[in-house]
């Protein structure tokens, strides 16, 4: 990621990007009648295809997530944003349409890898998931050993990309946001003292929390304290906030999940500590989680490639999409769910792939073709992709504003 003028690039983006969709974990209820105007023209546009044939056909996804435990938010979300985008697809009456059906992995490997063998018996061609990055990381094996194709709405680990070329993704990956991070801190909060807690056994909060190290070094930012913490000891953070006041730190940066960071928040209003806390991607969704104070998180900053706030058409239209759907406000991983059957989409018709193809033959035709498309989505305006997997695109920085995010 260039890193000159950042911030500016970062809130420029803002209006680039949007929020989430909605279904039930074995694919929803089908949406009624034509996708609205402002649906339409979300699609991408045509491409030629390399193939030299015409793409069509039903095409079958899988997807894989979270559906129970505390981490539903997640695969709920992006799941529910994917079957937005097949309904509106298959509304269009195209030659292409789409089946999704979603696969629970409470976020464990061995769970994902399970789902992942289900879809697969159920005839799945294409795999949209792990929405995690620890499932995502054992998913991928499996799916580059088979040679199936892969997008994972927001597993942002690089291991999951890491040597398999069959493997992309819709979000940034933890280097960008760990980079992107300590560069807006530097330029917008300069002189700054920062503390860091982060999850160790955590590959999404390790790799953020790593790269967010190494740039505020060569920037020669001042990180007064770090502390960590597990799965299993996530629920008492007083050993820590306590460090981080003591070292006197005015910026509290926080690589983890929303349900800690809950915790913690809570915990530092107890102690009458008053950070600036920042945060990352997995932060959202903590103004939905149940019985949480969303006062607590009033001024929190964070980095999402998403807010549900943006006045742009194709936002606005999936937020009322999504409310109507579900009565809730959609979250980024939501985003992330409907942006990857539109990039998958895509990627079939400069293909030309068809539904009858088989698993393999489309993983191989779509390879080729992600490293020639461009897709504008409600995460991101002209996304690419490299053939390592990773999209080109740059997170904004949003802030916690009466209950809602607004660019600083």
């Amino acid at each position: 990621m260039k890193k000159k003028n950042l911030a500016a690039r970062l809130l420029a983006g803002a209006m680039c990007l949007s929020l989430l969709a909605g279904c039930s974990s074995t694919g929803g209820t089908p949406a009624s009648g034509a996708p609205s105007q402002g649906a339409q023209e979300s699609q991408p546009a045509q491409n030629d295809n390399q193939g030299g044939q015409t793409a069509g056909g039903t095409f079958k996804l899988g997807g894989i997530g979270p559906l129970t435990t505390d981490t539903a938010i997640y695969g709920k979300a992006a799941m529910n944003g994917a079957q937005i985008a097949v309904d509106e697809i298959n509304a269009l009456g195209g030659a292409i349409q789409f089946e999704l059906q979603a696969e629970d992995d409470q976020a464990d490997p061995e769970l994902g890898v399970n789902a992942y063998h289900k879809l697969l018996d159920d005839g799945a061609q294409i795999i949209v998931g792990s929405v995690t990055s620890g499932s995502g990381i054992a998913v991928s094996a499996e799916t580059f050993k088979d040679r199936v194709f892969t997008l994972t709405p927001s597993g942002s680990s690089v291991d999951v990309i890491d040597g398999k070329d069959n493997v992309f993704q819709v979000c940034f990956t933890d280097p960008n946001q760990g980079t992107g991070s300590a560069d807006y801190i530097s330029e917008n909060l300069p002189g700054a003292k920062v503390a860091v807690i982060y999850r160790n056994d955590d590959a999404y909060s390790q790799g953020i929390r790593d790269t967010f190290v190494a740039e505020a070094d060569a920037k020669g930012m001042s990180i007064v304290y770090q502390g960590t913490f597990t799965k299993d000891t996530q629920t008492d953070f007083s050993v820590q906030l306590a460090g981080a006041q003591n070292a006197g730190a005015d910026v509290l940066f926080l690589p983890i999940y929303y349900q800690p960071a809950s915790v913690i928040l809570a915990q530092a209003a107890a102690m009458s500590y008053a950070p600036t806390f920042f945060g990352v991607d997995g932060m959202d969704g903590i103004l939905t989680m149940e019985g949480f104070d969303t006062k607590l998180a009033e001024g929190v900053m964070l980095l999402t490639p998403f807010s549900a706030d943006a006045e742009d058409e194709r936002t606005q239209n999936f937020v009322k999409k999504y409310n109507e759907l579900h009565g809730e406000t959609p979250n980024q991983f939501a985003a992330d769910g409907y942006d990857a059957v539109y990039v998958i989409y895509e990627a079939i018709q400069a293909a030309g792939c068809t539904a009858g193809m088989s698993a393999a033959d489309i993983c191989e035709a779509l390879v080729k073709a992600m490293t020639t498309i461009s897709v504008d989505g409600l995460t991101g305006q002209g996304m690419t992709w490299k053939a390592s997997g990773e999209v080109s695109k740059a997170p904004m920085a949003v802030v916690i504003k009466d209950g809602v995010y607004v660019t600083p």
